[in-house]
């Protein structure tokens, strides 16, 4: 038994290396190229649809708001299809994610998470005009689209099919399975930092009541998300607004250190100005990716299943879904997180030239639980703790039912609809398992990677149809669809 557990040890020890140098080639190099390339791509293509059509967005989505929308005989409604959408947005990303991007890439980081999103709303609007126009509607009504469909439309033959087959499991490992470890590990251990409740406890409710949502289909997942999504944004934003509000003094020199940092991060993180800068620009665009999604392939499922007009409407809808994301609510986190421990006067990591990521170290903080730090010098200790693990409750549950529909998709192209029920068995395992093991590097990194892996066929496939996006994006009286 002696061996085998050192077997284990070695096994891990060793996927970790070579995961390591694969995120870090990726995260550093492919990542940054396709990311900002793509998003650069589709926002001179169509004319930044992203500024010129943001107003449109927010009628579109707002005009349609609703906590109870009316039951669809297929598919989803627009709010339905962007609030499935954001709930896959808003997760761990914008609280322990974007926090552990200040801590290892320092506060720079959040301007590069910044550009990503920009560039990322083009960009999304992009994959949602294609996954409407791909869609899938079988003889019982059921709606099916996303990036598979597309890179089939793109691509045809035994590569088009290699490529949608490559997707489709990088998709099941990465948000149908690995994905609800993260979430679920998160939800567990703040939980457990808040109210003392043991991690399996945690787990088993969750998974429950995750087993009980995803059974009941796309339906019941988008009424989930468009009653549950509204008011966990509204409740995590007053909640940072009033941290803001005790801390309004040091919010000028918060954002002047995302500035500042952006370009000299090694004043922060240490290590020369080329490493530096590396990290703080991999860190925004991983993260970043990892928080808004867009570019890699996930929200257009749920895009896929609205029932709109035209694609043009569904896709100014999902561009307010990654700012909404990333520019209201990541921001509200990160403003709060550098208030409280960068600048004023109760930083914990002030001294310039100091490594930041190692003076958090030095307190006890890290990337799970600063944010309650922060919101806890302001609440006190058990109110600011109790605030952040029931906001992260809320975003990361409503990921993980948003991400089990995204793999589903995928499990069942792979494997066909009758195996639903495994792919909903070993989802919900991976949900409590999540919750039981301490957080390990090795399921970030391949988080992470996965994510990476759909960004390749996703973008590939998004370039060759860049036509049917640019005709989408044309002013009203230009499209056919007027």
């Amino acid at each position: 038994m002696t061996q085998f557990i050192d077997w284990l040890k070695w096994l891990e020890a060793a996927t970790l290396k070579v995961m390591t140098v694969i995120n870090d080639y990726m995260a550093n190099y492919v990542l940054i190229i396709l990311l900002v390339g793509i998003g650069l791509f589709f926002s001179f293509k169509t004319r930044f649809v992203q500024v010129r059509c943001f107003g449109e967005g927010m009628r579109q989505v707002f005009g349609n708001f609703t906590l109870k929308g009316e039951k669809q005989k297929s598919g989803m409604s627009s709010f339905q299809a962007v609030a499935t959408a954001i709930a896959a947005q808003v997760g761990t990303g914008n609280i322990v994610g974007a926090s552990g991007a200040i801590l290892i890439g320092g506060p720079g980081a959040i301007f590069w998470m910044w550009i990503i999103a920009f560039l990322g709303m083009a960009t999304i609007y992009a994959e949602a005009v294609l996954a409407q126009e791909t869609r899938q509607v079988d003889a019982d009504g059921n709606v099916a689209g996303g990036p598979i469909y597309y890179i089939k439309r793109a691509f045809s033959g035994k590569f088009g099919t290699f490529l949608a087959g490559f997707f489709a499991i990088a998709t099941v490992i990465s948000l149908g399975f690995i994905g609800g470890m993260v979430q679920s590990n998160s939800i567990g251990a703040t939980f457990n930092t808040a109210f003392g409740i043991p991690t399996w406890v945690t787990g088993l409710a969750v998974a429950i009541v995750v087993g009980f949502i995803v059974i009941g289909g796309a339906q019941r997942i988008a009424s989930t998300a468009e009653k549950v999504v509204p008011v966990m944004a509204i409740l995590y934003i007053v909640g940072g607004l009033i941290v803001l509000a005790v801390n309004i003094a040091d919010i000028p020199a918060a954002i002047v250190a995302i500035f500042k940092f952006a370009f000299q991060p090694q004043a922060l993180i240490g290590g020369s100005i080329g490493v530096a800068l590396k990290e703080a620009i991999s860190q925004g665009a991983k993260r970043g990716l990892f928080s808004n999604e867009a570019g890699m392939g996930s929200t257009p499922h749920a895009h896929a299943m609205a029932n709109v007009d035209n694609p043009h409407k569904q896709g100014v809808a999902a561009m307010i879904g990654v700012f909404l994301d990333t520019f209201v609510v990541l921001t509200m986190t990160a403003l709060v997180v550098i208030t409280c421990t960068y600048v004023g006067d109760g930083a914990l990591a002030g001294a310039n030239g100091a490594s930041y990521a190692q003076i958090m170290a030095d307190a006890g903080i890290n990337k799970t639980n600063v944010a309650q730090s922060a919101f806890s010098s302001v609440f006190g200790s058990g109110i600011g703790n109790a605030f952040v693990a029931i906001c992260l409750m809320f975003f990361a549950f409503t990921t993980i039912i948003s991400w089990n529909l995204f793999g589903k998709i995928n499990f069942n192209y792979l494997f066909g609809k009758k195996s639903t029920i495994v792919y909903s068995i070993i989802a919900v395992l991976f949900v409590f398992v999540g919750t039981i093991v301490q957080e390990n590097e090795l399921v970030w990194l391949a988080q992470d990677t996965f994510n990476q892996f759909m960004v390749l066929p996703n973008a590939i496939a998004m370039v060759a149809l860049s036509a049917v996006v640019v005709k989408s994006s044309k002013s009203k009286s230009d499209r056919l669809d007027k």
